[in-house]
């Protein structure tokens, strides 16, 4: 049986051991809590912040400013305040003084998920904030950002009408898989391809035909005939070219010669004088555009000659007669048929005719 200096010296070296092991706990409390900005020394400020949903949001979680933790959120309540009916949801945080230069009345709190599937944290944002300095027991502004339900929400829509997407082209894609519509006759009917390969055969048949030299496409392409026709031709307008470059023939003297251009300025000329006699009123042309009497007799002179000439159409007057009558023509004709009879007579016989007429008279 142990004695009792034995025990106490036990006792002495478990109050020991205990009294370290409180030490270093309390040390590695205090340096994990100073890495996140919980100093258990340092000044705490506690704020509040508003919010119309909680979005997971716990105790305890991290308070972080551009991705720094700088505090913690103590509780979650829900005001009864009716000014709060749209941001029912009250955060109390408690921030690391140290980080008091950073924040600032204006600075804005939004909720925001680590990762896809992560624990809800605050995010403060000093970006933009140029303040007064950050206060124990004031209220930041929030900046709502959308949360995963929300995204889900937004992207419902967009989901049905992809789904009504799909189901269209589910039937289309049944459509052309039964054979019906263009796409489908392309895929299942053979009648385009045996029209394609007809239609190569047919050009295979017209490429054979131009490489023998049959047809006229095959004749330009293999016979010398329209080539020399065509150097032909343009040999004799290269000859035709020089001979009106040396002022050859009427063409030529027409390029060359200024005699035509001369007499077609004096042409003109003279044409301009008469023009402008005409509209001085002098000479017959201009009497016919000046001189209203004289229209006036043309115009009675041609309106008699219409009359003379609805006369004669009618058969009246002698020249109507001339024109109409018949009766002249045929004494005329037989005027002349009794003046060749006569003329043959006196041919035939002219003493038997000088007798005749002498003793008539």
């Amino acid at each position: 049986m142990p004695s009792q200096s034995e025990v106490k010296w036990s006792q002495l070296k478990v109050s020991i051991i205990v009294l370290i092991s409180l030490v270093l706990l309390t040390t590695l409390l205090f340096l994990m809590t100073s890495s996140q900005g919980l100093g258990v020394f340092s000044k705490k400020l506690t704020v509040y912040t508003y919010f119309e949903n909680a979005a997971g949001i716990k105790e305890g979680a991290a308070v972080n400013l551009q991705g720094v933790t700088v505090g913690t959120v103590k509780a979650i309540n829900i005001s009864p305040d009716p000014a709060r009916k749209l941001t029912p949801i009250q955060v109390v945080m408690k921030l690391d003084g140290k980080y008091v230069q950073d924040l600032h009345k204006d600075t804005k709190a939004a909720l925001s998920t680590v990762g896809v599937l992560g624990d809800t944290v605050v995010d403060l944002n000093s970006q933009a904030s140029n303040g007064p300095l950050l206060q124990d027991g004031d209220e930041l502004k929030t900046l709502e950002s959308p949360n995963l339900q929300d995204v889900v929400k937004a992207s419902q829509g967009t989901i049905e009408s992809l789904n009504v997407i799909l189901a269209k082209m589910d039937r289309i894609v049944d459509t052309i898989a039964s054979g019906k519509g263009s796409i489908g006759g392309l895929i299942y009917d053979d009648t385009l391809v045996r029209r394609m390969n007809e239609t190569i055969d047919e050009l295979h048949k017209l490429e054979v035909n131009l490489n023998n030299g049959k047809g006229s496409a095959g004749k330009l392409l293999h016979e010398d005939d329209l080539y020399n026709h065509l150097n032909a031709t343009t040999a004799k307008l290269d000859h035709i070219t020089a001979d009106l470059d040396a002022g050859k023939g009427t063409a030529g003297k027409l390029l060359h010669d200024d005699a035509l251009y001369n007499n077609l300025n004096q042409t003109l000329a003279h044409a301009n004088s008469i023009m402008a006699d005409a509209d001085a009123g002098k000479g017959a042309l201009g009497m016919l555009t000046k001189d209203q009497a004289f229209a006036n007799k043309l115009n009675d002179t041609v309106s008699r000659l219409n009359n003379i000439m609805t006369g004669i159409d009618k058969g009246e007057g002698t020249a109507g007669l001339l024109v109409k009558d018949p009766a002249l023509y045929h004494n005329l004709d037989k005027l002349a048929v009794d003046s060749q009879s006569l003329v043959n007579t006196i041919r035939s016989d002219p003493k038997k005719y000088l007798t005749i007429h002498f003793k008539v008279f």
